[in-house]
């Protein structure tokens, strides 16, 4: 019986510190993201093959054509507009990598929707703002309107 008690215990005691362990890391993580290698410059993801063509083509929008950074770390970084989906966060898988500690790791997406684009909050602590407006839906994003995440401040333009 007694050997049955040491036993639980020492299971109890191993699956304890093991949830202390994940909670730190996923804290660590949350917290310092994970680490980028060197040759990739911060807010940078090599585009593969069919990106690349994507890119050289010219954007069948009229309206908008790049994402600016006009404040924050990455002022004066762009990202040309193409048809795909445009993340934002901390996240190193994320087209625009924020280097902002009030952003989450998948912050935001910008959606294309024709010839314009939606904004949408991916379930972010502190929250996405269009134009000093928390935004809780998807919601469209005119040219030269200001997009706040954290201290980083992003605009469409043409």
């Amino acid at each position: 019986m007694t050997a049955v008690l040491f036993l639980l215990r020492g299971v109890i005691l191993v699956m304890l510190w093991g949830f202390v362990i994940a909670a730190v890391v996923a804290v660590r993580h949350d917290v310092f993201g994970t680490r980028r290698p060197a040759s990739q410059p911060a807010g940078r993801s090599a585009p593969s093959r069919p990106q690349r063509a994507a890119e050289q083509k010219q954007p069948k929008r009229s309206v908008a054509r790049r994402l600016v950074v006009v404040e924050g770390d990455l002022a004066g970084q762009t990202v040309a507009l193409s048809d795909s989906p445009i993340t934002l966060g901390r996240a190193d898988d994320s087209t625009l990598v924020l280097t902002d500690d009030y952003a989450s790791t998948r912050h935001a997406r910008l959606v294309p929707r024709g010839d314009s684009w939606l904004i949408e909050d991916l379930g972010s602590t502190n929250g996405t703002y269009l134009d000093r407006q928390r935004i809780t839906a998807p919601t469209p994003v005119p040219v030269g309107v200001q997009i706040r995440i954290g201290k980083t401040v992003l605009e469409l333009r043409r």
